[in-house]
């Protein structure tokens, strides 16, 4: 009879799955002391902050308990941890002071206050201090060598690439003419700066707009 009762005491009762478990499965809360067994505890953890929800209450009906990852830490896998505590991090920080690496392959959380000099100036040739890439604090995209981020903004999204960038250096340095009307680029060999594109549209080589009857004396180099 003695054994049977210390086999009994040896069990605890999940509130999740309604098994009994041994006392080695299972997790106790700390400030509330509901108890449920670990599995069942890593799975809602995991699917809380795979919906990206940084608070993570007990599992309990109606129980506030705020569960930690340092109290979980044994139960849940490093990635999941690593993602909980990166959410908890975004939570403390302000929207206007975050954001993240534009490496997609990266994607650190970053704080504009470490990009930001004393004199209140961004600091615009940033690096990641995961990934080590340089990028612009300005406009929070990789680091565009040779042009000025007035320029850059002007871009259109499919301009703004790493190939695109380096033709537009390539066509300031060959003084490549881009037509008003398609952006194809024009080279100009000899004659007068009166271009007619593969598109069609007219356009002065020597200023780059658009051709008209009043337009003259722009001479191209």
């Amino acid at each position: 009879m003695l054994k049977e009762d210390e086999g009994e005491t040896s069990h605890s009762f999940c509130r999740i799955c309604l098994e009994r478990k041994e006392r080695g499965e299972m997790f106790t809360g700390e400030s509330c002391g509901h108890s449920f067994c670990r599995e069942c505890i890593s799975r809602h953890v995991t699917a809380k902050v795979e919906q990206r929800i940084p608070t993570i209450t007990c599992p309990a009906v109606d129980c506030k308990s705020v569960l930690e990852p340092n109290t979980c830490r044994a139960l849940i896998p490093k990635s999941v941890i690593d993602l909980w505590e990166d959410l908890l991090c975004e939570q403390v920080i302000k929207v206007a002071e975050r954001f993240y690496c534009p490496f997609k392959d990266c994607s650190a959380l970053l704080v504009m206050k470490e990009v930001v000099e004393e004199s209140g100036e961004t600091i615009r040739e940033s690096e990641c201090p995961f990934c080590h890439r340089l990028f612009c604090a300005a406009c929070k995209v990789p680091w565009h060598s040779g042009i000025e981020c007035e320029e850059f903004q002007r871009l259109n999204d499919d301009e703004r690439e790493n190939e695109d960038l380096l033709l537009r250096k390539l066509a300031e340095e060959n003084k490549w003419r881009r037509c008003p009307n398609c952006n194809f680029y024009v080279e100009r060999t000899d004659g007068c700066p009166h271009i007619t594109c593969r598109c069609n549209a007219q356009f002065c080589y020597g200023c780059g707009v658009e051709w008209t009857e009043e337009h003259g004396g722009c001479a191209a180099d």
